[in-house]
């Protein structure tokens, strides 16, 4: 019974219940209790000698009513227990994950606080849905995205959606593509240094002339058709570095359109130009003045020798063009032909790679021949050249096309006779594809004397032949046959050159078919395996300390992170079918 008049406590305004505490609304609704001694007629004790009891946080109960706090990523899934369905947990969050468990776990508390509690209909009719739909909306992490270290929730999350062995060989084929793609661009960065730090050498660089720079070098460093290259020393964060002083034989009309080309491993690289005379001390070979020049000379014959140039600027230092190298490698030809062709494929190789570039970006090279390619040594010796090959001088070098032009129209498609060819081929050997170009030089590489006009016209019905030197001999041969069919339609592009040199390089062999049937199934388990092994053998060699990987390295790389089981089809089918 209620000791208080009437029976009930004085209501407060309807605006005191919409703001007013709750704790104060639940003193008005619950009496006071008597003291001990004190009868029930007595009126009740004064709030100093019976203190209210504590009010409860403001709106406590109708904020886990609307909306739960955030908590960890759990979610319930089954039968809860008798305490998952309370205010508090009634609404499980929208990314159901949990660092350190599978999905779905939730580890009990302990206390007597955390005791059964009946849940409100609101939230408890809000659970399950929404349970559910995290559930199913939930994204899974892609193969790309994991790693070693990540947590075995997201693991967990992932393997739930795969119902076979099948499946989880994909997702182990899809990490194996993903780790391939990122040494590959960690390689590509060594090689060619960070995108950023050249960017910021090219701001640093902008409005300096020869008066910034250090000349290393009286002579040119390197001298390509259409250039030469002086060493030049560049103060930069406390360092020096080195890069090459460009020296146009010719006005270089196509400097915008080598300044636009993007990044490229073969691709010659411009981050400053400038006009100014030539410094004095810089000796041109074959310049008028180069036997009479003297540091006393009138003012008036130094402007004569030393006229106003423009000067390009490149990080890369060419030390000679492949032309040097052809000449000075015949012994080296003859003594070690597998280690020669090899180290051939892998130069024709950056050639077809950059002459693709230059195809998407719709540039043309200017003349491809050996004296107007250069190349330049990298940064440090690999795995892949340490050994018999370094011992012999074999190192691998960058290959760089240094001259272009825009290619405006659609270039002219050969008659079947071949009579444009041969009848323009010394007015405009820019005009000549980059096919038959790219034939040439393997003959020029492989010490075959041949001449394009001879090649591309009628005067012989063969092709010289090519020496079988090494395993690479034979498939050298076939490729510069399809580059100079003299049927434009037969020949093969750039891109299946390419892909060509690739098997030559990295297989498949013709071994490979000998006991099995070459079909789809094959090739295509044939690359699952190396490419498991490739990343085998980065692992042991890393942990071996070998060394750094380098440019062949990167190269393999390439390959077996795009090549598909239809294009080693068609490759090994044109590469060993007569």
């Amino acid at each position: 019974m209620l000791d208080t008049p009437g029976g009930r406590p004085p209501r407060p305004p309807d605006s005191a219940l919409i703001y007013s505490n709750v704790g104060e609304l639940r003193a008005h609704l619950v009496p006071c209790k008597a003291s001990r001694g004190e009868g029930a007629g007595r009126a009740p004790s004064q709030p100093d000698r019976a203190p209210l009891p504590p009010p409860l946080p403001k709106k406590q109960l109708q904020r886990a009513e609307s909306l739960p706090e955030q908590g960890p990523s759990w979610c319930c899934r089954g039968d809860p227990t008798p305490w998952a369905g309370s205010i508090l947990y009634s609404i499980p969050p929208s990314h159901p994950r949990h660092e350190d468990g599978a999905p779905g776990s939730i580890p009990p508390r302990d206390g007597p606080s955390w005791g059964p509690k009946k849940p409100l209909t609101k939230s408890q009719s809000l659970r399950e849905p929404v349970a559910q739909s995290s559930l199913q909306n939930a994204p899974s992490p892609s193969p790309a995205e994991l790693t070693f270290g990540t947590a075995d929730g997201e693991l967990g999350q992932l393997l739930q959606l795969l119902e076979s062995p099948a499946g989880v060989c994909g997702v182990v084929l899809g990490c194996q593509a993903a780790a391939l793609a990122r040494l590959s661009a960690r390689i590509q960065e060594e090689l060619m240094g960070p995108e950023e730090r050249q960017q910021l050498l090219q701001a640093e660089l902008a409005g300096k002339r020869w008066a910034a720079l250090s000349i290393l070098d009286r002579e040119p460093c390197c001298e390509s058709g259409d250039a030469w290259y002086f060493r030049v020393g560049f103060a930069f964060e406390q360092t020096q570095l080195v890069f090459a002083a460009k020296v146009p034989k010719t006005c270089c009309a196509t400097l915008g359109v080598q300044s636009s080309l993007g990044a490229h491993c073969s691709i010659q690289r411009l981050i400053g130009r400038f006009t100014d005379h030539l410094p004095q001390e810089l000796v041109l070979p074959g310049s008028p003045g180069e036997q009479s020049q003297s540091p006393f000379r009138e003012e008036p014959a130094r402007l004569a020798t030393h006229p106003v140039l423009q000067v390009l600027i490149s990080p890369e230092v060419p030390y000679q063009t492949l032309a040097d190298f052809v000449k000075g490698s015949h012994s080296l030809h003859r003594t070690s032909p597998g280690h020669y062709e090899r180290l051939a494929c892998l130069l024709l190789l950056q050639v077809c790679m950059g002459l693709e570039h230059l195809r998407v970006q719709n540039v043309g090279q200017g003349d491809l021949c050996p004296k107007n390619l250069l190349l330049v040594q990298c940064p440090c010796p690999p795995w892949s050249q340490q050994g018999k090959e370094a011992s012999l001088g074999l190192s691998l070098p960058r290959l760089l096309i240094s001259s272009f032009f825009k290619v405006k129209d659609k270039r002219r498609s050969s008659t079947s006779q071949e009579q444009d060819w041969t009848e323009g081929l010394a007015a405009l050997p820019s005009l000549v594809a980059d096919e038959p170009n790219v034939g040439m030089l393997i003959y020029q590489i492989l010490h075959v004397d041949i001449s394009l006009e001879n090649a591309l016209g009628f005067r012989s019905n063969r092709l010289p032949e090519i020496p079988s030197l090494s395993i690479y001999s034979t498939g050298l041969k076939r490729l510069a046959t399809l580059l100079l069919h003299r049927d434009p339609c037969k020949r093969v592009s750039i891109e299946q050159a390419r892909s060509i040199l690739q098997v030559l390089l990295w297989g498949p062999r013709q071994e490979l078919f000998a006991r099995s049937k070459k079909t789809l199934t094959l090739l295509r388990s044939w690359v699952e395996v190396k490419r498991a092994l490739l990343l085998l053998k980065f692992a042991e060699n890393s942990a071996g300390a070998v060394g750094s990987p380098g440019l062949e390295e990167w190269l393999c790389c390439q390959y077996f992170k795009e090549v598909t089981e239809h294009t080693l089809y068609q490759v090994t089918q044109a590469l060993y079918t007569p």
